[in-house]
C-alpha cells in the first residue's frame, strides 16, 4: 500500500515537485513534465517520451544528456494530455524536430498524436514511436497491438544516442524502430498495487499464486500459477522469451541485453537470485549476455513482480546501447554537459484565454452548459469508487480518479468562462480543453472532443436548440470513433453514444423539446451501458483479459451514461424555472 501521501489527487504534481528539487542538476520543470536542465546540442533531433505517472524511473528518471531530452509527466497510471506533451516537446526541441516515444497504450496513442499534429501544424518535425514488447499482451501475428513495458528502456537509450550523435531524424526513426523490434519482455506479479488513497489495490492475486503476463498499470495476468521457486520463474520467463526471437536471428551466438526489472516491491537480493538462473540459461542456449542490467527500471508503483526483457543486439545498436548517457536513473561512461543560464526560462502558460463576443442569449446557454457540468461532477464524484471497481475487473481501476479529474478540471475552466461572459460554444471549448489536459488517458482525450464537438454545433451567437445539441452529440460521436477507432460492440463508452445519439435524433426529428428528446435518450444510453456487460473487449488495456470483464459492463459506457441522465435532470429543472417564472 501507499502511506505516505498528502491529498491523493495532488500526489503526482507533488511528486514531481520534489523529483525536480532534488534531481536540478539533469531537469527542469515545464509545462506538462520535465526537460533537461543542461543544455543540448543545436539543430539535433530531440526524444521527448513520456506515459503515466508511477512507474519510476520511467518516465522523468531518463531525462538527461545523452537519454531523453523530456517527459511527459502524466497523472497516476494515465496518459499525459496532448497539451502536456505539446508543452514538454516546445521546451525540449532543439531545431532539428521532436521524436515521440510512448508505451503502446490506447491514451497515450491518442494524445501524442493529437500533439504530434498540433507540432507538425506549427512546422515542427515530429514523429512517434509506439513500443511493443510485451510478449503477452497480444500473438506475434499482431505485434502491432502489444503494450509496452520495460523494453520502453531499449528504444528509448539507443534513439537518444543516435540523436545525440547527430543521427538525422529518419535515421533516429529507423533505429528506435529496429530496436522496438528486437525487445520483448515478460512479466509476472505476486500481488497487485495500490494507489495513494485507495482501500484496496487494484487487482489480487491469491495467496501462494502468481499472476503471469500482466501490465504496468494493475492490469491483471492473463494466467496464474502456484509461486516457483526462483529458478522456476527464471526457467518460465526464458523459456517464453526464446520462443521469440526476432525474425533473422538465431538464439545461439546472439548478443544479447537482458533486462530483469523490478515493478515495485521485489528486493533487489531476491532479482539477482534470479538472474543468476537467467544467466545460466542463456549460456546453455548459446545467448551471449551484454551489460545485463538488474533492478528496477520500470515498475507499477508498489506492485510485487518481475519482468525479462531481452534485447536483440547488431553493432550499431550495440555501440548506441553502449554510449555515454547521464540521466538521475540510468548513467554510463563519462559525459560532460553545461548547465541552461538562469535566462533561458522554461516554457509557460501565462497567457488568459481571449473570450469571444457572445450574445445575452448564448451568455445565458453558458450558464446552463455550467449547470449541465456541475450535474456531471456531482454524479461522478458519487460513483468515483463503483468507476474504479468495474474498470478493475479487467482495466487498470483508474477510470473513476481519472473521470473525476476531468470533469472537475472542466467545472472549474466552465466556471470562469461564464463569469468572464464567454458563449455557450466557447465554454465547452475551455471546459473541453481543461478535461482534456487534467484527466489524460483515453477518457480525457474522449470527453473533451465530445466537449468541444457540441461546442462547434452550439456556437456563441444563438440560444442552442434541440436541433443545434444533436448536431453537436452526432459530432462527438464521429470524431471519437474516427479517432479513436473503436465501433459499436467493441465494448467502450461508443456503445453507449451511438445509441444514445441515434435516440436523440430520431426524437428531436419528431418535434420533441430538447429535455423530452434527451431524457428518451438517456433512458436508451442506461440500457446500453447495462448491455455492455455481455460484450467482450476489444479496444484498450481490457482487450488482453477480455474474459474476466464478461458479466461486468464497461466502466466508460456506465459513466457516459450516468453522466447523460444526469444532464438531462437540469433541462428537467431548467423547464420547471421557466414555467414557474411564466405562470408569476
Amino acid at each position: 500500500m501507499t502511506r505516505l501521501f498528502n491529498e491523493p489527487a495532488a500526489f503526482a504534481d507533488e511528486m514531481i515537485e520534489g523529483f525536480v528539487a532534488s534531481h536540478d542538476r539533469w531537469v527542469r520543470r515545464v509545462n506538462g513534465g520535465v526537460a533537461r536542465s543542461t543544455r543540448s546540442t543545436p539543430e539535433t533531433v530531440a526524444l521527448v517520451i513520456g506515459g503515466g505517472s508511477g512507474h519510476y524511473p520511467a518516465f522523468a528518471g531518463l531525462v538527461g544528456q545523452g537519454l531523453a531530452h523530456g517527459a511527459a509527466m502524466g497523472n497516476l497510471f494515465a496518459s499525459p494530455s496532448a497539451q502536456q506533451v505539446y508543452s514538454v516537446a516546445k521546451a525540449a526541441n532543439n531545431g532539428g524536430g521532436v521524436l515521440l516515444g510512448y508505451g503502446n497504450y490506447a491514451g497515450d496513442v491518442l494524445h501524442f498524436t493529437q500533439a504530434q499534429d498540433r507540432l507538425r501544424a506549427e512546422g515542427i518535425d515530429c514523429r512517434s514511436m509506439a513500443v511493443t514488447d510485451d510478449v503477452s499482451s497480444a500473438p506475434l501475428a499482431e505485434r502491432h497491438k502489444r503494450r509496452g513495458i520495460a523494453g520502453d528502456l531499449t528504444v528509448f537509450k539507443v534513439a537518444a544516442a543516435a540523436a545525440e550523435a547527430g543521427y538525422s531524424m529518419d535515421e533516429v526513426v529507423e533505429i528506435a524502430g529496429r530496436a522496438n523490434d528486437r525487445t520483448r519482455s515478460f512479466g509476472v506479479a505476486f500481488t497487485g498495487c495500490t494507489l495513494p488513497g485507495a482501500e484496496n489495490p487494484l487487482f489480487t492475486v491469491p495467496e501462494g499464486r502468481m499472476a503471469v503476463g500482466m501490465g504496468i498499470h494493475g492490469e491483471p495476468g492473463i494466467d496464474e500459477t502456484d509461486i516457483p521457486t526462483a529458478d522456476q520463474l527464471a526457467e518460465l520467463l526464458v523459456g517464453k522469451l526464446l520462443t521469440e526471437v526476432p525474425d533473422g536471428l538465431e538464439a545461439k551466438g546472439a548478443r544479447v541485453v537482458p533486462i530483469l526489472n523490478g515493478l515495485g516491491s521485489v528486493k533487489y537480493e531476491e532479482l539477482f537470485v534470479v538472474y543468476r538462473r537467467v544467466a545460466q540459461l542463456l549460456a546453455e542456449a548459446g545467448v551471449e549476455a551484454v551489460d545485463p542490467q538488474v533492478g528496477e527500471l520500470v515498475t507499477s508503483f508498489d506492485m510485487a513482480g518481475t519482468s525479462l526483457t531481452l534485447f536483440w543486439l547488431d553493432s550499431e545498436l550495440e555501440e548506441l546501447w553502449n554510449a555515454p548517457c547521464d540521466a538521475p536513473a540510468f548513467r554510463r561512461g563519462a559525459i560532460t554537459a553545461a548547465a541552461l543560464s538562469a535566462d533561458e526560462p522554461a516554457a509557460t502558460d501565462t497567457e488568459t484565454t481571449a473570450i469571444p463576443d457572445a450574445t445575452d442569449e448564448s451568455r445565458a446557454a453558458a450558464v446552463r452548459v455550467l449547470a449541465a457540468l456541475g450535474a456531471a461532477k456531482d454524479v461522478v464524484d458519487a460513483n468515483v469508487e463503483e468507476l474504479g471497481r468495474i474498470d478493475a475487473v479487467a482495466g487498470d481501476g483508474d477510470h473513476g480518479i481519472g473521470m473525476e479529474r476531468g470533469v472537475r478540471a472542466a467545472v472549474e475552466a466552465a466556471t470562469d468562462a461564464v463569469e468572464r461572459g464567454a458563449g455557450a460554444a466557447t465554454t465547452l471549448h475551455l471546459a473541453a480543453d481543461a478535461w482534456a489536459d487534467r484527466a489524460g488517458g483515453t477518457s480525457g482525450a474522449l470527453w473533451g472532443m465530445a466537449l468541444r464537438a457540441v461546442g462547434d454545433a452550439v456556437g456563441d451567437s444563438t440560444t442552442p436548440d434541440a436541433g443545434a445539441v444533436a448536431t453537436g452529440v452526432a459530432g462527438a460521436a464521429a470524431a471519437i470513433m474516427g479517432f479513436g477507432k473503436a465501433k459499436v460492440g467493441d465494448k467502450t463508452l461508443v456503445d453507449v453514444l451511438v445509441p444514445f445519439r441515434d435516440a436523440l435524433s430520431a426524437a428531436v426529428g419528431t418535434g420533441q423539446s430538447l429535455t423530452d428528446a434527451w431524457g428518451a435518450a438517456a433512458t436508451v444510453a442506461q440500457q446500453a451501458a447495462e448491455e455492455t456487460a455481455n460484450l467482450l473487449p476489444l479496444m484498450g488495456r481490457a482487450r488482453p483479459h477480455a474474459e474476466k470483464s464478461l458479466g461486468t459492463p464497461d466502466a466508460g459506457a456506465v459513466s457516459m451514461a450516468l453522466i447523460v441522465r444526469a444532464i438531462h435532470n437540469t433541462l428537467t429543472e431548467n423547464v420547471q424555472k421557466t414555467t414557474l417564472k411564466e405562470n408569476a
